[in-house]
């Protein structure tokens, strides 16, 4: 994980790394630094909110919580594309089943 700057985010508010995507388990609430874990939170996906905007799910590796974080302007687009088609890299059945219903 690289140093991080507000710098470059659109924004006043980073929560993680634009170059890997990772974050550190610090809250419990957002703002309040009061989570004791502390472990790297992994970016394990992206969703669209209502509003068209996106956001990075993490996971913590140490405790395993969820948080949604929107993505910041600088953040690395191929990790991001990448996240958002991983879904489709590994479907749930075999593509070779598939039926076109003709």
């Amino acid at each position: 994980m690289a140093t991080v700057s507000e710098v470059g985010a659109g924004s006043a508010h980073r929560n993680h790394c634009p170059n890997c995507l990772a974050s550190v388990h610090l809250d419990k609430c957002p703002g309040d630094r009061a989570s004791g874990c502390g472990s790297l939170m992994e970016a394990i996906a992206v969703w669209c909110r209502k509003n068209g905007e996106w956001a990075i799910i993490h996971r913590c590796n140490g405790c395993g919580r969820l948080s949604s974080n929107r993505i910041a302007a600088d953040d690395n687009e191929l990790l991001l594309l990448s996240l958002a088609v991983r879904p489709l890299a590994s479907p749930p059945f075999p593509i070779e089943k598939l039926s076109t219903g003709i």
